[in-house]
């Protein structure tokens, strides 16, 4: 079958996809800053806060000139499994704005399938500033690291009801955004996107998200590992936060005990992909330039379920997430621009 032939077929509800994200539908705001930026404007460094309208509003006003770009973690991953060839499906949530409009735009654009991520329309009186569509406000120092302050919006009101049942069924894997755990809606809807996923016999793969994330909510994450998780994500501090432990070997023994497959990125270090059979460490891919590491973990994520997907080895699959990733930082914004297929055949990876 040919790839327009595919694309049309999906859009139609047919066949099988290979990853379908859940997540928090945002468009990101980026602007280059400096480490007194982000103290001015009470930002940690490197971490991601949630902040209301009347924030986020305060903190664009102080930014530089900005580029807009479709953004959200899990829409990052699915734009990239597009991206490398495969079938991507995506559930989230916009408001009927400027910015929703910009979302459905591009997360089309990248050929992936949408359910349920029409745009939601304000309140009665047009008041109802949280149904704005969610923007994430990226500061961005010239050592490449990121400081995020989110405004989540219409993303914030996902619920098990927005849930396109029929589209997480037709997924290999359904991949989850730790961040949206920090919504009573939305966790009940990850839960029931579980349940769909178990009983059409998807696999279920989890991204902690954050460092702040895996803090508030350590407990139920490892909960999850344990009872509804196949493959998980994290970069090393985020591992040492999960497991309550100081040393990165004391984390990979930890992560073998769960059983599960993981990848634990970390950074220039590369990645290390935990299986049944022990643990494998996998080089990172040589950047000439970090330019900007927003969506470093959303496209290595793409990368490695690709091909697993694919039937790559967990090996292979790090490889080609490690491409992935160093493509997406070594230019402003967390969607690829060169072409990853090609560049996954460069490097001997089918």
């Amino acid at each position: 079958m040919h790839d327009d032939e595919q694309r049309a077929d999906d859009r139609a509800g047919d066949g099988r996809l290979d990853v379908v994200a859940v997540g928090s539908a945002i468009v990101d705001v980026l602007s280059p800053a400096t480490d007194d930026d982000l103290e001015r404007l009470g930002l940690v460094k490197g971490s991601m806060a949630l902040v209301d309208l009347e924030r986020a509003a305060a903190v664009y006003a102080q930014m530089g000139p900005a580029t807009e770009v479709s953004g959200g973690s899990a829409a990052n991953t699915a734009a990239g499994v597009a991206a490398l060839g495969g079938r991507a499906g995506y559930i989230g949530k916009v408001a009927a704005d400027e910015l929703g409009d910009v979302f459905l735009h591009d997360i089309t654009a990248a050929g992936v399938v949408t359910g349920r991520v029409a745009p939601v329309a304000p309140g009665v009186a047009g008041a109802d500033v949280d149904l704005a569509t969610g923007r994430c406000l990226v500061l961005v120092t010239d050592d490449g690291e990121r400081t995020m302050a989110t405004h989540l919006g219409a993303a914030s009101t996902l619920g098990p009801d927005d849930l396109d049942e029929e589209l997480i069924a037709r997924a290999q894997v359904v991949y989850l955004e730790g961040y949206l755990w920090d919504l009573a809606p939305a966790k009940r809807a990850l839960r029931r996107t579980i349940e769909v996923a178990h009983a059409a016999d998807a696999t279920v793969a989890l991204s902690v998200s954050d460092p702040f994330c895996v803090q508030r909510h350590r407990a139920e994450f490892l909960e999850l590992l344990r009872a509804d998780v196949d493959v998980f994500f994290a970069n090393e501090e985020e591992a040492l936060l999960l497991f309550g432990v100081d040393r990165f070997d004391e984390a990979l023994f930890a992560v073998e005990d769960t059983g599960l497959l993981a990848a634990i990125t970390r950074g220039a270090k590369g990645s290390v992909v935990v299986t049944a059979s022990g643990s494998l460490t996998v080089a990172a891919e040589p950047v000439d330039r970090v330019v900007d590491t927003t969506g470093a973990g959303d496209l290595y994520a793409a990368g490695f379920l690709h091909g697993l997907t694919s039937g790559c080895e967990p090996d292979e699959s790090a490889r080609l997430a490690g491409i992935c990733a160093a493509e997406v930082i070594s230019h402003i914004g967390a969607r690829p621009q060169a072409d990853l297929r090609r560049l996954a055949e460069a490097a001997g990876i089918a």
